[in-house]
């Protein structure tokens, strides 16, 4: 059993929901990911997906656009994300880890070289949004291997039966888009993602966690209650944002943002 998979097993068998901080390696500096990481850990992270810097995020809006920029800026490679992958396992064995991105860089080191180095980092997952199920058959070969997760995508569009193929494709967890467009933007309508989840859940038994629009504690557990888990990145990037000019308010600032949701999750 993978650290993910023992992680939904007991926030099930203890009646919780799973929750997912996303940041971005790198950003605003590499010096400062690991630290924000364990932080993240500390303010009730189930789950860390960590975003590997990619110069043209489709699927981000502004903010993890930006984010991107900031660790590219600084010269983080994905090899760089290896490195801060291994610096976190050093004291923390236990909290599952997720790189979240996109398909060039790992094309550009080698599906090979880069599975290798995420599984001797400690990495349990790999979410790569631009690579469907019909291409990542090689890819996914190598990550169970590995014993590494294949976590792919959802969305409001995706029909039942195409939903089938992704499911079957995937392990770990399955991650809902819940409105359509990119990070960050749009309103959720929670009633309409339940109607989602509702003919997934009937189709798979791995978790579903649900991303994209998450703000708040209320809209997080608006979110939990007809998920697994809830997965919020842009509110938290746009914090470090706001704090890169004074990193030592940035920890901080991402506990209480995730204390917060933590808290509404458990109430």
């Amino acid at each position: 059993m993978s650290r993910i998979q023992a992680t939904f097993a007991q926030l099930k068998e203890n009646n919780r929901k799973a929750l997912i901080p996303y940041i971005t390696a790198g950003d605003p500096a590499p010096e400062y990911t690991v630290e924000l990481m364990h932080a993240l850990v500390e303010a009730g992270a189930d789950i860390l997906e960590l975003g590997v810097p990619f110069s043209d995020p489709m699927a981000d809006g502004p903010v993890i656009q930006k984010a991107c920029e900031r660790a590219l800026k600084h010269g983080t490679s994905t090899l760089d994300v290896f490195k801060l992958v291994t610096e976190f396992r050093k004291t923390d064995q236990k909290t599952p880890v997720v790189l979240m991105g996109y398909l060039n860089p790992v094309e550009a080191l080698g599906y090979e070289t880069f599975v290798k180095a995420a599984a001797m980092a400690g990495v349990d997952g790999v979410l790569i949004v631009d690579l469907p199920p019909e291409e990542a058959e090689d890819f996914a070969v190598l990550l169970k291997s590995h014993q590494l997760d294949s976590v792919f995508l959802l969305a409001p569009t995706t029909t039942l039966e195409r939903a089938r193929k992704i499911a079957a494709a995937g392990s770990g967890y399955l991650y809902y888009v819940s409105l359509k467009g990119v990070t960050g933007s749009a309103t959720i309508d929670v009633p309409a993602v339940a109607t989602k989840l509702n003919e997934f859940a009937g189709i798979t038994d791995l978790p579903l966690a649900v991303g994209f629009g998450i703000r708040d504690g209320k809209t997080a557990r608006a979110l939990a209650e007809i998920s697994d888990g809830v997965i919020v990145g842009s509110a938290l990037v746009g914090r470090i944002a706001e704090l890169a000019d004074r990193p030592s308010e940035m920890a901080p600032a991402l506990k209480a943002i995730l204390g917060e949701m933590r808290q509404a999750l458990d109430a």
